[in-house]
Protein backbone atom coordinates (compact mmCIF):
# COMPACT_ATOMS: atom_id res chain seq x y z
CA UNK A 1 0.00 0.00 0.00
CA UNK A 2 1.71 3.30 -0.90
CA UNK A 3 1.12 6.67 1.10
CA UNK A 4 -1.60 8.19 -0.53
CA UNK A 5 -3.37 4.90 0.71
CA UNK A 6 -1.74 4.72 4.14
CA UNK A 7 -2.99 8.33 4.95
CA UNK A 8 -5.82 7.97 4.89
CA UNK A 9 -7.49 5.51 2.32
CA UNK A 10 -8.07 8.38 -0.41
CA UNK A 11 -6.63 9.53 -3.34
CA UNK A 12 -6.76 13.00 -3.89
CA UNK A 13 -5.55 15.66 -6.19
CA UNK A 14 -5.39 19.41 -5.24
CA UNK A 15 -5.81 22.60 -7.20
CA UNK A 16 -3.31 25.60 -6.98
CA UNK A 17 -3.94 28.39 -4.76
CA UNK A 18 -3.20 32.16 -3.21
CA UNK A 19 -1.84 33.25 -0.48
CA UNK A 20 -2.65 36.40 0.90
CA UNK A 21 0.21 38.06 2.73
CA UNK A 22 0.77 40.12 6.10
CA UNK A 23 3.30 40.66 8.45
CA UNK A 24 4.26 38.92 11.91
CA UNK A 25 6.32 39.63 14.70
CA UNK A 26 8.52 36.46 15.75
CA UNK A 27 8.14 34.76 19.19
CA UNK A 28 10.41 31.91 20.84
CA UNK A 29 9.05 28.65 19.61
CA UNK A 30 8.79 25.49 21.23
CA UNK A 31 10.74 23.39 18.44
CA UNK A 32 14.25 23.78 18.43
CA UNK A 33 16.07 23.15 14.86
CA UNK A 34 19.28 21.22 15.53
CA UNK A 35 22.11 23.80 14.07
CA UNK A 36 24.68 20.88 13.62
CA UNK A 37 24.82 19.99 9.84
CA UNK A 38 23.48 16.46 9.04
CA UNK A 39 26.55 13.80 8.52
CA UNK A 40 24.28 10.85 8.02
CA UNK A 41 20.79 10.07 6.38
CA UNK A 42 18.64 6.97 7.40
CA UNK A 43 15.32 6.47 5.38
CA UNK A 44 12.17 4.25 6.99
CA UNK A 45 10.75 2.69 3.81
CA UNK A 46 7.40 1.75 4.41
CA UNK A 47 7.69 -1.28 1.78
CA UNK A 48 4.12 -2.75 0.60
CA UNK A 49 1.33 -3.54 2.85
CA UNK A 50 0.91 -6.21 4.21
CA UNK A 51 3.64 -7.66 2.99
CA UNK A 52 6.11 -6.79 5.84
CA UNK A 53 8.83 -5.95 4.13
CA UNK A 54 9.67 -2.32 5.47
CA UNK A 55 13.05 -1.45 5.70
CA UNK A 56 15.81 0.93 7.33
CA UNK A 57 18.45 2.45 4.77
CA UNK A 58 21.31 4.40 6.12
CA UNK A 59 23.30 6.98 3.59
CA UNK A 60 26.83 8.22 5.17
CA UNK A 61 27.34 12.23 3.84
CA UNK A 62 31.12 11.95 4.49
CA UNK A 63 31.70 8.20 3.01
CA UNK A 64 28.88 8.40 0.03
CA UNK A 65 28.42 5.10 0.91
CA UNK A 66 25.07 2.95 1.53
CA UNK A 67 23.74 0.51 3.76
CA UNK A 68 20.69 -1.05 2.19
CA UNK A 69 18.77 -2.43 4.99
CA UNK A 70 20.70 -1.53 8.26
CA UNK A 71 18.02 -2.69 10.54
CA UNK A 72 17.95 -6.13 9.71
CA UNK A 73 21.78 -6.38 9.13
CA UNK A 74 22.62 -5.25 12.43
CA UNK A 75 19.25 -6.82 14.82
CA UNK A 76 18.86 -10.31 12.08
CA UNK A 77 15.18 -9.54 11.47
CA UNK A 78 13.01 -7.06 9.49
CA UNK A 79 11.26 -4.17 11.01
CA UNK A 80 7.72 -5.14 10.19
CA UNK A 81 4.68 -4.26 8.44
CA UNK A 82 4.73 -0.67 7.40
CA UNK A 83 6.85 1.60 8.76
CA UNK A 84 5.11 5.09 9.66
CA UNK A 85 7.49 7.73 11.23
CA UNK A 86 10.91 7.35 12.70
CA UNK A 87 12.69 10.16 15.05
CA UNK A 88 15.80 11.20 16.33
CA UNK A 89 15.33 12.42 20.35
CA UNK A 90 19.02 11.86 22.19
CA UNK A 91 20.90 9.04 21.40
CA UNK A 92 17.66 7.11 20.52
CA UNK A 93 16.22 6.60 17.30
CA UNK A 94 12.33 5.62 17.36
CA UNK A 95 10.53 3.89 14.64
CA UNK A 96 6.76 3.66 14.69
CA UNK A 97 5.96 0.38 12.42
CA UNK A 98 1.92 0.75 11.67
CA UNK A 99 0.55 -2.36 10.60
CA UNK A 100 2.81 -4.18 13.15
CA UNK A 101 1.52 -1.72 15.99
CA UNK A 102 5.45 -1.48 17.22
CA UNK A 103 7.57 0.73 17.97
CA UNK A 104 11.25 -0.15 17.68
CA UNK A 105 14.05 2.13 20.02
CA UNK A 106 17.19 1.66 18.51
CA UNK A 107 20.62 3.31 19.24
CA UNK A 108 20.92 6.29 16.63
CA UNK A 109 24.04 5.87 15.90
CA UNK A 110 24.03 1.68 14.78
CA UNK A 111 20.10 1.06 14.64
CA UNK A 112 20.71 -1.15 17.34
CA UNK A 113 17.64 -2.47 18.92
CA UNK A 114 17.49 -1.35 22.68
CA UNK A 115 13.41 -2.46 22.56
CA UNK A 116 10.56 -3.91 20.95
CA UNK A 117 7.65 -1.79 22.11
CA UNK A 118 4.04 -3.42 21.67
CA UNK A 119 0.78 -1.17 21.15
CA UNK A 120 -1.92 -2.98 21.66
CA UNK A 121 -5.67 -2.86 24.06
CA UNK A 122 -6.55 -5.77 25.04
CA UNK A 123 -4.86 -7.84 22.28
CA UNK A 124 -6.32 -5.45 19.38
CA UNK A 125 -3.13 -3.54 17.85
CA UNK A 126 -3.35 0.27 18.15
CA UNK A 127 -1.41 0.97 14.91
CA UNK A 128 1.02 3.65 15.83
CA UNK A 129 1.25 6.48 13.11
CA UNK A 130 3.92 9.53 14.55
CA UNK A 131 5.98 10.50 17.17
CA UNK A 132 6.99 13.70 18.71
CA UNK A 133 9.15 14.51 21.80
CA UNK A 134 8.91 16.80 24.84
CA UNK A 135 10.77 16.80 28.20
CA UNK A 136 11.91 13.35 28.23
CA UNK A 137 8.82 11.85 26.84
CA UNK A 138 7.29 10.78 23.55
CA UNK A 139 3.80 11.35 21.81
CA UNK A 140 2.84 8.64 20.10
CA UNK A 141 -0.67 8.97 17.78
CA UNK A 142 -2.00 5.32 17.29
CA UNK A 143 -5.15 5.48 14.32
CA UNK A 144 -7.53 4.18 17.48
CA UNK A 145 -7.78 7.48 18.64
CA UNK A 146 -5.13 7.97 21.36
CA UNK A 147 -2.12 9.10 21.92
CA UNK A 148 0.38 7.09 23.83
CA UNK A 149 2.89 9.04 26.71
CA UNK A 150 6.04 6.90 26.30
CA UNK A 151 9.12 7.90 29.31
CA UNK A 152 12.35 8.34 27.47
CA UNK A 153 14.16 6.74 30.27
CA UNK A 154 12.06 3.55 31.50
CA UNK A 155 10.79 3.08 27.55
CA UNK A 156 7.74 2.42 29.35
CA UNK A 157 4.17 4.09 28.44
CA UNK A 158 2.84 6.07 31.57
CA UNK A 159 -0.84 6.63 29.76
CA UNK A 160 -3.09 7.00 26.87
CA UNK A 161 -4.50 9.99 26.01
CA UNK A 162 -8.10 9.70 23.76
CA UNK A 163 -8.14 12.09 20.95
CA UNK A 164 -10.43 12.19 18.00
CA UNK A 165 -10.48 9.37 15.10
CA UNK A 166 -7.70 7.95 13.80
CA UNK A 167 -4.95 11.13 14.55
CA UNK A 168 -1.90 11.29 11.98
CA UNK A 169 0.66 13.80 12.78
CA UNK A 170 1.28 15.80 15.42
CA UNK A 171 3.21 19.43 16.74
CA UNK A 172 4.09 20.93 19.86
CA UNK A 173 3.69 24.90 20.34
CA UNK A 174 3.41 27.66 22.75
CA UNK A 175 3.26 24.67 26.06
CA UNK A 176 0.69 22.57 23.96
CA UNK A 177 0.60 19.38 21.55
CA UNK A 178 -1.58 20.09 18.23
CA UNK A 179 -3.03 16.36 16.80
CA UNK A 180 -4.47 15.96 13.04
CA UNK A 181 -7.58 13.71 13.79
CA UNK A 182 -7.64 12.63 10.13
CA UNK A 183 -10.82 10.09 10.44
CA UNK A 184 -9.58 9.14 7.22
CA UNK A 185 -10.45 5.50 7.88
CA UNK A 186 -14.18 6.33 7.62
CA UNK A 187 -14.31 7.77 3.84
CA UNK A 188 -18.08 8.66 4.61
CA UNK A 189 -17.31 10.66 7.90
CA UNK A 190 -13.76 11.99 8.63
CA UNK A 191 -13.00 13.55 11.57
CA UNK A 192 -12.31 17.61 10.64
CA UNK A 193 -10.98 18.28 14.11
CA UNK A 194 -7.24 19.25 16.09
CA UNK A 195 -7.13 18.14 19.42
CA UNK A 196 -5.22 20.04 22.00
CA UNK A 197 -3.38 18.59 24.38
CA UNK A 198 -1.62 20.17 27.41
CA UNK A 199 1.52 19.45 28.23
CA UNK A 200 1.06 19.99 32.09
CA UNK A 201 -1.23 17.53 33.04
CA UNK A 202 -1.62 15.65 29.66
CA UNK A 203 -4.74 15.78 28.95
CA UNK A 204 -6.79 16.99 25.94
CA UNK A 205 -8.48 20.26 26.62
CA UNK A 206 -10.09 21.29 23.48
CA UNK A 207 -10.92 20.03 19.89
CA UNK A 208 -10.65 23.03 17.37
CA UNK A 209 -13.35 22.21 14.79
CA UNK A 210 -11.40 23.02 11.43
CA UNK A 211 -14.61 22.32 8.67
CA UNK A 212 -12.10 20.83 6.51
CA UNK A 213 -12.51 16.91 6.88
CA UNK A 214 -9.52 14.78 6.96
CA UNK A 215 -6.35 16.76 8.48
CA UNK A 216 -3.40 14.75 8.22
CA UNK A 217 0.19 17.02 8.05
CA UNK A 218 0.97 19.46 10.33
CA UNK A 219 3.53 21.70 11.38
CA UNK A 220 4.08 25.07 13.59
CA UNK A 221 6.51 28.63 13.37
CA UNK A 222 8.00 30.87 15.20
CA UNK A 223 5.25 33.22 14.87
CA UNK A 224 2.61 31.66 16.81
CA UNK A 225 0.73 29.92 14.17
CA UNK A 226 0.22 26.07 13.50
CA UNK A 227 -0.31 24.79 9.95
CA UNK A 228 -2.83 21.87 8.75
CA UNK A 229 -3.50 20.72 5.75
CA UNK A 230 -6.35 19.04 5.49
CA UNK A 231 -7.64 17.17 2.35
CA UNK A 232 -11.08 16.62 2.37
CA UNK A 233 -13.03 13.74 0.59
CA UNK A 234 -13.95 14.77 -3.07
CA UNK A 235 -12.04 13.78 -5.93
CA UNK A 236 -10.77 15.63 -7.16
CA UNK A 237 -10.30 17.82 -4.22
CA UNK A 238 -9.11 21.17 -2.92
CA UNK A 239 -6.53 20.58 0.03
CA UNK A 240 -6.58 23.12 2.97
CA UNK A 241 -4.38 24.88 4.66
CA UNK A 242 -5.61 25.77 7.60
CA UNK A 243 -3.94 28.18 10.12
CA UNK A 244 -4.72 28.34 13.62
CA UNK A 245 -3.56 30.77 16.31
CA UNK A 246 -1.95 29.36 19.28
CA UNK A 247 -2.71 31.67 21.52
CA UNK A 248 -6.39 30.99 21.22
CA UNK A 249 -6.74 27.96 19.37
CA UNK A 250 -9.03 30.02 16.90
CA UNK A 251 -8.58 29.15 13.17
CA UNK A 252 -7.71 32.46 11.29
CA UNK A 253 -7.56 31.39 8.20
CA UNK A 254 -7.69 28.44 5.71
CA UNK A 255 -6.79 28.97 2.21
CA UNK A 256 -6.38 26.09 -0.45
CA UNK A 257 -3.29 25.45 -1.40
CA UNK A 258 -1.39 22.75 -4.15
CA UNK A 259 -0.07 20.18 -1.76
CA UNK A 260 0.44 16.42 -2.78
CA UNK A 261 -1.95 13.80 -0.91
CA UNK A 262 0.14 13.67 2.34
CA UNK A 263 2.90 15.22 2.28
CA UNK A 264 4.73 16.95 5.01
CA UNK A 265 4.74 20.74 5.47
CA UNK A 266 7.81 21.68 6.62
CA UNK A 267 8.90 24.72 8.35
CA UNK A 268 12.48 25.73 8.45
CA UNK A 269 12.85 29.68 9.80
CA UNK A 270 10.50 31.84 7.82
CA UNK A 271 10.24 28.82 5.09
CA UNK A 272 7.94 26.02 4.91
CA UNK A 273 8.61 23.46 2.47
CA UNK A 274 6.25 20.64 0.83
CA UNK A 275 5.52 18.50 -2.15
CA UNK A 276 2.89 19.75 -4.75
CA UNK A 277 0.24 17.80 -6.65
CA UNK A 278 2.29 17.80 -9.52
CA UNK A 279 5.38 16.97 -8.39
CA UNK A 280 7.20 20.10 -7.45
CA UNK A 281 8.64 21.26 -4.49
CA UNK A 282 7.00 24.55 -3.35
CA UNK A 283 8.67 26.96 -0.19
CA UNK A 284 5.85 28.86 1.16
CA UNK A 285 6.80 31.93 3.45
CA UNK A 286 5.26 31.72 6.98
CA UNK A 287 6.22 35.30 7.63
CA UNK A 288 3.92 36.67 5.27
CA UNK A 289 1.57 33.96 4.89
CA UNK A 290 2.47 33.79 1.03
CA UNK A 291 3.92 31.36 -1.57
CA UNK A 292 7.88 32.56 -2.03
CA UNK A 293 9.06 29.57 -4.75
CA UNK A 294 6.46 27.61 -6.84
CA UNK A 295 9.27 25.27 -7.21
CA UNK A 296 12.46 25.59 -5.82
CA UNK A 297 14.21 23.18 -7.92
CA UNK A 298 16.17 25.02 -10.46
CA UNK A 299 18.24 22.62 -12.43
CA UNK A 300 15.28 20.89 -14.45
CA UNK A 301 15.20 18.17 -12.31
CA UNK A 302 12.01 15.99 -11.82
CA UNK A 303 10.73 12.97 -10.51
CA UNK A 304 8.17 9.96 -10.82
CA UNK A 305 6.92 10.14 -7.78
CA UNK A 306 8.25 12.54 -4.68
CA UNK A 307 7.39 10.66 -1.75
CA UNK A 308 9.20 12.54 1.65
CA UNK A 309 10.82 15.56 2.02
CA UNK A 310 13.18 16.85 4.73
CA UNK A 311 15.46 20.15 5.08
CA UNK A 312 18.49 20.56 6.78
CA UNK A 313 18.13 23.38 8.92
CA UNK A 314 22.16 24.02 9.43
CA UNK A 315 22.67 23.90 5.73
CA UNK A 316 19.87 24.91 3.82
CA UNK A 317 20.19 21.32 1.97
CA UNK A 318 16.81 19.48 0.87
CA UNK A 319 16.50 15.99 0.72
CA UNK A 320 13.71 14.29 -1.43
CA UNK A 321 12.72 10.62 -2.14
CA UNK A 322 11.20 9.37 -5.16
CA UNK A 323 8.93 6.04 -4.82
CA UNK A 324 9.29 5.23 -8.54
CA UNK A 325 6.01 2.48 -8.91
CA UNK A 326 5.68 2.53 -5.55
CA UNK A 327 6.70 -1.43 -5.81
CA UNK A 328 9.89 -1.11 -6.38
CA UNK A 329 13.18 0.44 -4.02
CA UNK A 330 13.11 4.24 -4.55
CA UNK A 331 16.09 6.84 -4.32
CA UNK A 332 17.10 9.59 -2.47
CA UNK A 333 18.11 12.93 -3.91
CA UNK A 334 19.43 15.89 -2.30
CA UNK A 335 19.95 19.77 -3.47
CA UNK A 336 22.10 22.78 -2.52
CA UNK A 337 20.15 25.84 -1.05
CA UNK A 338 19.83 27.20 -4.63
CA UNK A 339 17.71 23.63 -5.64
CA UNK A 340 20.93 22.57 -7.40
CA UNK A 341 21.08 18.50 -7.54
CA UNK A 342 24.00 17.33 -5.63
CA UNK A 343 24.49 14.52 -7.12
CA UNK A 344 28.59 13.56 -7.02
CA UNK A 345 28.47 9.46 -8.61
CA UNK A 346 27.04 10.82 -12.19
CA UNK A 347 23.07 8.73 -11.56
CA UNK A 348 21.05 11.79 -11.05
CA UNK A 349 20.84 10.97 -7.41
CA UNK A 350 22.40 9.85 -4.37
CA UNK A 351 21.63 6.71 -3.45
CA UNK A 352 18.99 4.02 -3.92
CA UNK A 353 16.16 2.98 -1.02
CA UNK A 354 14.13 0.53 -0.31
CA UNK A 355 10.27 0.22 -1.54
CA UNK A 356 8.33 3.49 -0.79
CA UNK A 357 10.47 5.85 1.10
CA UNK A 358 8.38 7.82 2.90
CA UNK A 359 10.22 9.02 6.03
CA UNK A 360 14.07 10.67 6.12
CA UNK A 361 16.00 11.73 9.56
CA UNK A 362 18.81 13.71 9.58
CA UNK A 363 21.69 12.00 11.64
CA UNK A 364 23.89 14.81 13.05
CA UNK A 365 27.04 13.87 14.83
Amino acid sequence: MNKLQLKGLIAIAALATIFSSCRKDRVTPDPVDSVAPANGIYILNEGNFSRNNSSLTFFSISSQTTISDIFKTQNGRGLGDTGNDAKVYGSKMYIAVNVSSTIEVVDAKTAKVIKQIKLSNGGVDRQPRSIVFNKNKAFISSYDGTVAVLDTASLTVDKYITVGRNPEEMVISNGKLYVANSGGLDYANPDKTVSVIDLNTLTETKKIDITTTNPINIAADAYGDVYVLAYGTDYPSKPKLVIIDNKTDAVKASNDINAGYGTSFIVVGDDAYYITDSGKISVYSVKTESLRKENFITDGTTFKAPYALAVDAATGQVYVTDAIDYSSNGRLYTFNSTGKNQDVNNKGYVTDTGINPGTIVLLTK
